[in-house]
């Protein structure tokens, strides 16, 4: 018998060229908060309810871009509106766009950026989950 549901994925952890970088895309722009720094080449981010691990790769180790599998992480939004106000103040700090914000078939809201190091990064409104959230009292 599978035991009790599980409270979702919330942990992510990615290897970054540029950790500085990458901590102060997460943290100053997306909001995050330094969670634990156990050295100089790892750091734990948090916005309360998951956790972003950033470590420092190898600068000398070449990336196997073709080998990674990881197509993106999204950050979710409580209202489609605020979909299009992170879109705008990510644009204004010069943050690399893939995608301007849209209305999937789902009724979802979202746009995609990247990250300093490359990292595909979704900005998403998901009304079952933000529905979700509103029933359990998370926001």
């Amino acid at each position: 018998m599978r035991p009790e549901k599980m409270l979702g994925m919330r942990h992510v952890a990615l290897f970054v060229r540029d950790l500085e970088a990458c901590e102060n895309f997460y943290i100053n722009l997306l909001g995050m908060e330094l969670e634990w720094r156990p050295d100089h080449q790892n750091v734990y981010l948090t916005s309360g309810s998951d956790n972003l691990a950033l470590h420092q790769a190898s600068t000398e180790h070449q990336r196997d871009e073709a080998g990674q599998r990881l197509d993106h992480i999204g950050f979710f939004v409580n209202a489609a509106e605020e979909v299009d106000r992170w879109f705008e103040f990510l644009q204004d700090h010069d943050v690399k766009m893939r995608t301007k914000p849209r209305t999937h078939r789902d009724g979802a809201r979202s746009f995609y950026c990247y990250d300093p190091d490359g990292t595909h990064v979704q900005i998403i409104h998901h009304p079952p989950v933000s529905q979700w959230e509103a029933l359990r009292g998370v926001n």
